[in-house]
C-alpha cells in the first residue's frame, strides 16, 4: 500500500504546485471581479420611447462577476434589476465566455452578450454621460441590444486600429410584433374568426461591423464605425380587414422599462464616429468627447403587390431613421458638462396610409464625479414629439446618482 501512496502524493503535490503557479500569475483565477452598480433618480416628467418615468425611481441596478477562467478563456455574468410598473424585474444581461488570444488576430465570444454594432451599444448604460440612451437607441435597439448568440472578431495587423466582426443571434428582442392572420368570420362549423401565429425564425439576427481608429498627435484620438444588422423577423405584415382597411397589429410600449426594440425592420444600417481630446493624452484632469450615430431601418412592412392597392403609400416611405450628436467636456477632475441633440423619425400604419412620427430631444447635463466610482448628475431635457402616443412635449429635470461597488472593468473607447 505504501508503494501506491507515494506516487499519488507526488502527483497531488505537482498538481498543487501548478495550480498555485497559475493563481500567482493571474489573481482573477482565484479572486474574480465582483461589482454592483446602483442607479437611482428623481424626474419631473415621463420620457418617451421607454425612457425613465416621472417621480422617484431606480434605473438598472447591475450585479456582475467576471474572471479569467484559465489561460485560454474569459467569462462574465451580469444580472440587472429594474423597476417597471412598480414591480422589480430581474434579467440576465450577460453570460458569456470568450477566447483569449485565439491566434492570428481572431477571437470568439459565445453566450449572451451585448452586440458590438454601433458605438454605444457594447457599453453598459451606467457608463453614459446622460441619463438615458439617445432616442434612436430606445426606438431601434431596445436601449441596448443584448441577445443569445456567437461572435467572431478579427483585429488586423495594421498601423491604424482596424477590427471587424460578424455576429449571429437568436433575435427575440428584435422581432416585429405578432400579427394575426384574419380569416372569414364563420367557418363551416360556425366558429368565429381564427388567428394564426406568425412563424418566426429561430435564428433571427445576423450582423457585421467594422471599426477603424487611430491617434492624432499625443492629445487626440478618433474612431469610425459602420454596422449592418439583418433582422429576419423584423418586417411587419400588413393585412386587409373586413372593411377593406389595412392594419397591422404592432404593440409598442412608449413608456416604462423594456429591452425589446419598439420599431423594427428587415435591415438596419448604422454609421458612428467618436473623437476624443485630452492635453498630452492625460484624461484625468481634462478631456473632451464628441460622438454621433446615424440609424436607418429599412423594409419595415411587407409590401406585396396587392398591398399597394389597399395602402396609399410609396415604397420609399418604408423606413425608420434616427440620429444624435453629443459633446461632453470634463473641465476639472470632478466636473463635466454635456450637450446632446437627437431625432427619431418612424412610420406606422393608420387607416389607408403610413403615419409619420417624429421625436426631437435636446439634453443638457452637469455631472459631479467625486471619484471614478461615484457620479451625481443633473440633467435638463426638452422633448418634442409629433404623432407619438404615450408622452407629451415637456421640459424635464432629472437628478441621478450612479455608484459602483467593487472592482469593475474598464469601459471601452
Amino acid at each position: 500500500m505504501s508503494v501506491l501512496k507515494t506516487p499519488l502524493s507526488l502527483v497531488s503535490v505537482a498538481c498543487a504546485m501548478v495550480s498555485a503557479s497559475a493563481f500567482a500569475q493571474d489573481s482573477s483565477l482565484s479572486n474574480p471581479n465582483i461589482s454592483a452598480v446602483l442607479d437611482g433618480y428623481y424626474q419631473t416628467g415621463d420620457r418617451g420611447l421607454d425612457g425613465r418615468g416621472e417621480g422617484f425611481g431606480l434605473g438598472e441596478t447591475e450585479l456582475a462577476i467576471s474572471a479569467n477562467i484559465d489561460d485560454m478563456f474569459y467569462g462574465k455574468m451580469t444580472a440587472i434589476l429594474a423597476m417597471h410598473d412598480d414591480e422589480t424585474e430581474v434579467e440576465l444581461e450577460e453570460a458569456f465566455i470568450q477566447t483569449m488570444g485565439l491566434g492570428a488576430g481572431f477571437d470568439i465570444r459565445a453566450g449572451r452578450f451585448l452586440s458590438d454594432v454601433g458605438y454605444l451599444n457594447n457599453q453598459h448604460p451606467h457608463s453614459d454621460a446622460f441619463v438615458d440612451r439617445p432616442g434612436a437607441y430606445r426606438a431601434f435597439m431596445g436601449g441596448h441590444y443584448f441577445d443569445d448568440g456567437v461572435r467572431l472578431t478579427y483585429v488586423a495587423p495594421t498601423e491604424l486600429f482596424w477590427t471587424m466582426g460578424v455576429e449571429v443571434f437568436k433575435g427575440n428582442k428584435m422581432r416585429a410584433a405578432e400579427v394575426g392572420e384574419e380569416h372569414d368570420d364563420h367557418d363551416v362549423h360556425g366558429m368565429e374568426e381564427e388567428h394564426a401565429e406568425r412563424d418566426y425564425k429561430t435564428i433571427g439576427v445576423y450582423s457585421a461591423f467594422t471599426k477603424l481608429g487611430g491617434d492624432i498627435g499625443t492629445s487626440s484620438s478618433w474612431q469610425l464605425g459602420l454596422s449592418y444588422l439583418r433582422n429576419e423577423n423584423g418586417m411587419g405584415f400588413i393585412e386587409e380587414d373586413h372593411d377593406n382597411e389595412p392594419h397591422i397589429e404592432e404593440e409598442h410600449d412608449h413608456g416604462g422599462h423594456n429591452h425589446n426594440a419598439a420599431f423594427t425592420g428587415e435591415n438596419t444600417y448604422i454609421a458612428d464616429f467618436v473623437y476624443k481630446w485630452a492635453p498630452d493624452g492625460n484624461y484625468k484632469y481634462q478631456h473632451l468627447t464628441l460622438s454621433g450615430e446615424y440609424f436607418r431601418v429599412t423594409d419595415i412592412f411587407s409590401f406585396e403587390e396587392h398591398d399597394h392597392d389597399i395602402l396609399s403609400t410609396e415604397k420609399s416611405d418604408d423606413y425608420h431613421e434616427g440620429w444624435y450628436v453629443s459633446g461632453v467636456y470634463q473641465f476639472t477632475p470632478h466636473w463635466s458638462a454635456g450637450l446632446r441633440y437627437g431625432e427619431v423619425d418612424t412610420h406606422e400604419v393608420h387607416g389607408d396610409h403610413l403615419h409619420g412620427q417624429n421625436l426631437k430631444e435636446t439634453e443638457l447635463s452637469l455631472a459631479w464625479h467625486h471619484s471614478h466610482f461615484s457620479t451625481v448628475r443633473l440633467q435638463y431635457t426638452n422633448q418634442k414629439g409629433t404623432n407619438f402616443d404615450g408622452f407629451e412635449d415637456d421640459n424635464i429635470i432629472t437628478l441621478q446618482y450612479v455608484m459602483t461597488l467593487g472592482a469593475h472593468g474598464a469601459h471601452q473607447f
